[in-house]
Formats: C-alpha cells, sequence, structure tokens
C-alpha cells in the first residue's frame, strides 16, 4: 500500500507543528486499537495511533485517558516535541540533495509535468521541495493527500499525546530516532527512489490513495478491527514496489525493535503507554503477535 508511507513518522514530526486543538465530546468513541501486556506484577498499554489527525479524534476515550494520566512514562516512535535540531539533521542527510539527486533533476520531463500538476493541486510552490529526495517528495505528496481528504498533521496522535504528557509533566521516551527510520529510506538506490516517488504520483492520480486514505483513517476513527486486519492483509499483498518496501522495511523490519524496546520497557516501569502506528499493531508479525513470543500477556481491549 503505497500510502502507508504516512504512517512512517519521521516526515510527519518534522511537518507537524505542536498545536492540537480538541473538540468537547459527550459520548467518545473507541479509537484506534488498544492492548494491554502484562508480564508477572507489570503492566503496560500499548495504543496504535494514526499520524494525522482531526479535531473531532479528541478527546480520547476514558479507558486510555485514565491509562494516560496514571502512567509515569509515554513512549512514541519519536516525540514531534523533542529535538528539532536532532530532527533537522536527519533530514538534511537523508530527506535532502544538494546536487543531482533531488527530485527534480532525476524526472524524466513526462514525469515532472505530472508532478507540477499535483504540487499546483496541492498548492506547493515547485522551489520549496526542489532539494527533496525522490522518496521525500513521495512522502509529501502523500501527506499533502492525507490533508485533502481532511486529515491535518498538525492533529497528529502522537503530537496529541505528546503534548499531553509534557504538559503534565511526564517522561516522554522515544522508540526509535529520525537518524534511523530516515536512514531506511537513505538505502533505496536513486532508481528505487524514483519509482518509488512515480509509484506515489500514479497512485494520486487515479484516486487510489483518495481511496486508502479514508479507509485507513476510518478504520482507525472507529476501532475498526475487521478494517484494520482487512488494511493489513491488503498491505502484506501489495506487490508494487513502495508495498513491498513499506511492508518488508518499515513494518517487518521495524517491528522486531519495537517489540525489544517494549520488553524492556516493561521490565523497567509499571503501568506505562506505549503509543505506535496502528499498523504495528495489526497483521502477521505483528509487535503484539512479537510480545506474545516472548512470553507475554497480550490482551486486544479493542
Amino acid at each position: 500500500m503505497r500510502l502507508i508511507i504516512v504512517m512512517f513518522y519521521s516526515l510527519i514530526c518534522l511537518l507537524a507543528g505542536p498545536a492540537l486543538a480538541q473538540a468537547p465530546a459527550t459520548t467518545i468513541p473507541n479509537r484506534g486499537a488498544l492492548f494491554k501486556v502484562e508480564q508477572g506484577a507489570r503492566t503496560m498499554y500499548l495504543f496504535g495511533t494514526i499520524h494525522v489527525g482531526a479535531r473531532d479524534f479528541y478527546p480520547l476515550e476514558p479507558r486510555l485517558a485514565a491509562a494516560l494520566t496514571q502512567a509515569p512514562v509515554l513512549a512514541l516512535e519519536i516525540d514531534p516535541l523533542g529535538d528539532q535540531q536532532r530532527l533537522a539533521r536527519a533530514l538534511q542527510k537523508y530527506g535532502l540533495a544538494l546536487k543531482g539527486g533531488a527530485s527534480m533533476a532525476t524526472l524524466s520531463p513526462e514525469w515532472r509535468a505530472r508532478l507540477d500538476r499535483l504540487l499546483k493541486q496541492y498548492q506547493i510552490a515547485p522551489e520549496a521541495v526542489a532539494m527533496m529526495r525522490p522518496w521525500m517528495l513521495a512522502s509529501m505528496l502523500t501527506v499533502s493527500e492525507f490533508a485533502a481528504q481532511g486529515y491535518d498533521p498538525a492533529l497528529a496522535v502522537d503530537s496529541y499525546l505528546s503534548r499531553q504528557a509534557h504538559d503534565s509533566g511526564k517522561k516522554v521516551i522515544e522508540l526509535e530516532s529520525p537518524e534511523a527510520q530516515m536512514s531506511l529510506f537513505g538505502k533505496l538506490s536513486a532508481a528505487d527512489q524514483l519509482v518509488f516517488l512515480q509509484e506515489a504520483i500514479a497512485g494520486i492520480e487515479d484516486k487510489e490513495q483518495a481511496d486508502q486514505s479514508r479507509e485507513i483513517a476510518d478504520a482507525w476513527r472507529h476501532a475498526d478491527v475487521k478494517a484494520l486486519d482487512a488494511l493489513a492483509q491488503k498491505s502484506a499483498t501489495d506487490d508494487s514496489f513502495s508495498g513491498r518496501f513499506v511492508q518488508k522495511v518499515l513494518l517487518d523490519g521495524r517491528n522486531p525493535a519495537l517489540a525489544d524496546a517494549m520488553v524492556k520497557l516493561l521490565a523497567r516501569e509499571n503501568n506505562s503507554v506505549a503509543a505506535i502506528g496502528v499498523l504495528h499493531l495489526v497483521g502477521k508479525g505483528s509487535v503484539p503477535e512479537l510480545l506474545r513470543k516472548r512470553g507475554l500477556k497480550v490482551e486486544r481491549i479493542y
């Protein structure tokens, strides 16, 4: 699934602002996915996020809100309110190209014309993205498509959780780093990055990404177990280049390290909350499945 790149949090961290307005709600539904993880007398709650948002996503439902209130630690893939200089350094190293490796320099005239139409559609100045590597530009296009569907990176669930934790004086830790995340794309050859960008452009043009953006957001919004499982299955069988890369590298490749980090967190802290992209929590090889294999008790709450 080409658009699942939106779940790759490094770009969202850099694009999202800290303003996380929320709308009052009288009946608060479940969102995403929530698991309870236990080992001996220690408990951790594992929540599945989406890296864009909408005002009516908030506040979050009472069980998760209570867990966050009690938690001594919140663990995120990356803290969007963390070290901005470190984020900028990772972006410059892996996302920008000062010479011929930039997207504009590698696209054929036909693909450049198609890209220009999308940039105009999203009101993005070509000079603003001229130095982006192809994978970075593909990511920005995907984020822009989510925004066109009404989902704002500035209202990302991870950012909301981070703000809540920081405002209440809780410790926020990172399970990964911007450097580690972006380096995964840095391993792609220039030719592969170009294919990645071309598939993103084509997916937007044929409305595939618009449809899948709504599917992901709706599944998260309603904590729809069947829909989330279907998305995981669809991702696992996507045979496009970008689909295989997302599944094998960004999901399957990161899940073991995320699970290991959570085992270590549970050994140190009780009643902590870990929040990662919801697609890490569903499907074969998911983080909950890996935690069970490591001998932990994992209960899905919703």
